[in-house]
């Protein structure tokens, strides 16, 4: 066994010894810090007097008054402010801010300010001015809306994740429905809440597509939000949007959460021929997003579906809600099956293992062919089953997918050229083998490189549920892996294979210089060859 061999095995070895994990928060939203106001920069807070001051431009307020907070002082990074309760000893955060300039500032679910002058230099809790509301008597401490309570028993419920508290977890993302109105039901109740800086919306619908749809809207706008119903036809702006036929609106906005409730009537009187009846059974739509000057926006990830019609005026029930279709699940993982195991191992196989089992057959054939002919036919049968799922779901061609579709056209095509392009081969000993094996190098690399673009553009698709900078960084580490592992191999072979035919050039041409310049020359040439995976070129020109 060449020395290459253990060197190369134990820097891989190696390798995930000198993995060393990173935390990070890529916008910029350090949760962790909101009760201790530390930025996590591993040093002390300053105890010296703060260079930075904080300016209220009220000490009293009246409920539903806008307050203008201004942090100034010495050039510094970053910030982090927040409004507590003085009075209770345990800290509480209260009301929520409206941005100024969205572009430099952002809301986080969180009394205080931390300054940062610089990574090791900050100041923590800086006191601000109290502000007191005057004339009212004060009420006793009342709880978020209790959104969660009841649900499956009094009222039907969808939630993701499933069964979460809105009161309890920012991140909930929740829908209600109570009727109201015994022994006949007269109106139905909703309630919606969900992280967003724009808004939430609730669509019954009577299949899973997006349009022909009655739609509720619940839009951020001017420190405000407006409930709202319309019509969604297609996969453009809600049509005719009014408050009518809504009653019992109320909603709340804070920490960039969105909470809405509104009521409406379970048949829609003549003037709301558009809206549904609900006496009907419908699929539940959730979704969020940006808004602006309270137009909504296309939602930031795709909407929680519920996953059966459901007749709002009968039994409460907890429904079930998925955000990726199965058939596209499915897809995505016929597809990373295929190409990030199947057919990886199969060209490892072709590349790495011709000459070290050469010697061995399978059912009359060389093993490694065998075993790489078997794996890429497995690759093709994924990638063809694959391919066909997303128009079966679509029912046609997606529009809004971007350059993905067009790329797992051409892998298709191309993986189905591979298999035609091999049973009309010529014979080992044709002269003209030469040209099939570039043409199946070379289109075998070019499917495999159009597939890892197709797998980096497929997991930022809004239809999965994936966070997508997770999914790609995990797909750049296996790329990158994959590469590392392969060069190292490559430069094992190229040196292991120079030696080895360096001294069979040394044992069959000892005298003839002439010969030995010619073998030389064919040595080298299907050495480089063979570092870049054409191994059977190798062979035709070693011979």
């Amino acid at each position: 066994m060449s020395p290459w061999g253990p060197s190369c095995l134990l820097s891989l070895l190696l390798c995930p010894c000198l993995w060393a994990p990173a935390l990070s928060y890529a916008n910029g939203k350090v949760s962790k810090a909101c009760s201790s106001m530390e930025p996590h920069h591993h040093s002390q807070g300053q105890t010296s007097l703060s260079p930075y001051h904080l300016q209220a431009n009220s000490s009293t307020f009246r409920p539903g008054e806008l307050i203008q907070v201004t942090l100034w002082g010495m050039f510094f990074e970053g910030f982090l402010l927040q409004a507590r309760d003085p009075a209770q000893d345990v800290p509480t955060a209260v009301g929520s801010f409206i941005l100024t300039d969205p572009r430099s500032t952002q809301l986080l679910n969180c009394n205080n300010v931390t300054v940062v002058f610089h990574y090791d230099t900050f100041w923590v809790k800086i006191p601000g001015p109290i502000i007191s509301q005057h004339g009212v008597t004060p009420r006793p401490q009342s709880r978020r809306p209790p959104y969660s309570e009841g649900c499956g028993l009094s009222k039907t419920c969808l939630q993701d994740p499933p069964g979460c508290d809105p009161s309890q977890d920012p991140l909930c993302f929740f829908l209600s429905a109570t009727a109201h109105g015994p022994p006949q039901k007269q109106s139905v109740a909703f309630e919606l809440s969900a992280t967003s800086d724009g808004y939430v919306a609730l669509a019954l619908s009577r299949d899973t597509w997006m349009g022909d749809d009655d739609l509720y809207q619940c839009v951020s706008a001017d420190g405000r939000v407006s409930v709202e119903a319309a019509i969604l036809t297609g996969r453009t702006h809600p049509e005719e949007q009014t408050q009518s036929g809504l009653h019992s609106v109320s909603w709340r906005m804070a920490d960039g959460v969105i909470q809405c409730r509104f009521s409406r009537a379970v048949k829609p009187t003549n003037q709301e021929s558009e809206r549904f009846d609900l006496n009907q059974a419908y699929f539940l739509f959730v979704a969020s997003g940006p808004a602006h000057r309270g137009q909504i926006g296309k939602h930031s990830q795709q909407p929680l579906v519920s996953e059966h019609r459901v007749l709002l005026t009968a039994n409460p029930i907890m429904l079930r809600g998925s955000r990726g279709p199965t058939l596209l699940k499915a897809h995505g993982a016929l597809m990373l099956l295929a190409w990030m195991l199947t057919g990886s191992v199969g060209t490892f196989i072709a590349n790495f293992y011709k000459e070290e089992w050469a010697a061995h057959s399978l059912l009359g054939q060389k093993l490694w062919f065998q075993v790489h002919r078997g794996l890429m036919v497995v690759t093709v049968l994924l990638t063809a089953v694959g391919f066909c799922m997303p128009f079966a779901y679509r029912r046609g061609w997606s529009k809004h997918a971007g350059v993905h579709p067009y790329l797992g056209c051409c892998v298709l095509a191309l993986s189905l050229l591979q298999p035609i392009a091999a049973c009309l081969r010529p014979p080992p000993d044709s002269h003209r083998r030469f040209i099939f094996n570039w043409l199946h190098w070379g289109v075998g690399s070019l499917t495999e490189a159009m597939a890892v673009a197709a797998m980096f553009l497929g997991v930022g698709q809004s239809s999965f549920p994936l966070p997508s900078s997770l999914a790609i960084h995990i797909l750049i580490g296996y790329v990158s892996w994959l590469l590392a592992f392969r060069l190292l191999l490559f430069i094992h072979k190229y040196f292991y294979l120079t030696k080895f035919k360096a001294d069979d050039q040394r044992a069959i041409l000892p005298d003839q210089s002439e010969g030995r310049v010619k073998v030389g020359l064919r040595s080298t040439v299907g050495t480089i060859c063979e570092l870049f995976g054409i191994s059977r070129i190798s062979a035709l020109i070693g011979h």
